[in-house]
């Protein structure tokens, strides 16, 4: 793989039609799409996560989507360690790598390099599960907060997946994330294109609210029951997701369909926030409003022959 290999990133929140615009630019210029989202990576919720369907996969080649089992998590580390993979096997054939996602870590960690943190034995996450269900996030992130005080402050108290990778991390290698994070790293050989789809958080409430409504009528829910009488731990990283979760409860008779659908909406609305304020501190990302391919092919065109 060339040092400089061009890439192109398309950004953005969940929703806003990410999908269609990596499709064009897969046909225009002989694409490959990398999936480069967090919930997208697991096999029993491909419409809930909504990944590309069978027809949209057939048209180009697509990977990293729907590998990872309910039960299994994943590091932004291990899973950029796979998207280099990925990205190396695309261009060996003479493609485009196409990264597609709204999970800013992946794409931070990706063109920023990551701290050397080494792999954790499974024993000590196994132990921090049991320790989550038995005593509860509030005392784990409590615990954070004496072992590495600057990183706990950054996130939030709720937030799971942080407060136990960095718990983690801590017993693992004796030293707080926020120590590594500090640690030089080294650039990744990559000519990136950032591309964003921008929507106003107003106007893609209502295409989000009949998002859910498709997924429900392509069957949602019964992809939730399958995945439920296969896995039916709560505090298993698939059941994350938006949407799993709430038909989850739904399923166990603790939310009726209505509710589930107005926790699924709110809670996906409050996602497509949060991606909206990372993706804005993103310096080097252009945006374009959803539809607004003529202008996107024009930016890749000009990306690949400068």
């Amino acid at each position: 793989m060339a040092a400089d290999q061009p890439i192109v990133f398309l950004a953005g929140p969940t929703g806003a039609g990410k999908t269609e615009a990596a499709l064009t630019l897969a046909r225009e210029f002989r694409g490959s799409v990398v999936n480069f989202d967090s919930r997208q990576v697991y096999r029993d919720f491909p419409i809930i996560t909504a990944q590309p369907s069978p027809e949209e996969q057939a048209q180009c080649p697509h990977l990293l989507y729907g590998f990872l089992g309910c039960e299994e998590k994943i590091t932004a580390g291990a899973f950029v360690d796979m998207a280099r993979s990925a990205i190396a096997e695309v261009a060996e054939q003479g493609r485009l790598p196409l990264l597609v996602g709204g999970t800013g870590l992946y794409m931070r960690s990706l063109l920023s390099g990551l701290a050397p943190i080494p792999p954790v034995d499974p024993a000590i996450s196994e132990e921090l599960d049991r320790r989550l269900a038995a005593e509860g996030l509030t005392a784990l992130h409590i615990e954070l907060t004496r072992c590495d005080p600057e990183y706990a402050a950054k996130i939030h108290p709720n937030d799971k997946q942080r407060t136990l990778r960095a718990l983690e991390v801590f017993l693992a290698t004796g030293k707080p994330l926020s120590w590594w994070h500090e640690r030089p790293v080294q650039r990744p050989p990559y000519r990136a294109l950032v591309l964003g789809v921008q929507v106003d958080l107003q106007e893609l409430a209502p295409r989000l609210e009949q998002r859910i409504e498709v997924m429900l009528a392509a069957g949602a829910l019964d992809e939730a029951r399958a995945a439920l009488e296969k896995c039916p731990d709560p505090h298993a990283p698939g059941w994350s997701s938006i949407g799993c979760a709430e038909l989850r409860e739904h399923l166990l008779g603790d939310l009726t369909m209505d509710q589930a659908k107005e926790l699924w909406l709110r809670n996906t609305r409050a996602y497509a926030k949060r991606q909206l304020t990372w993706f804005n501190k993103e310096q080097d990302m252009r945006w374009f409003p959803p539809g607004g391919l003529k202008a996107v092919l024009d930016v890749v065109r000009e990306f690949l022959t400068t």
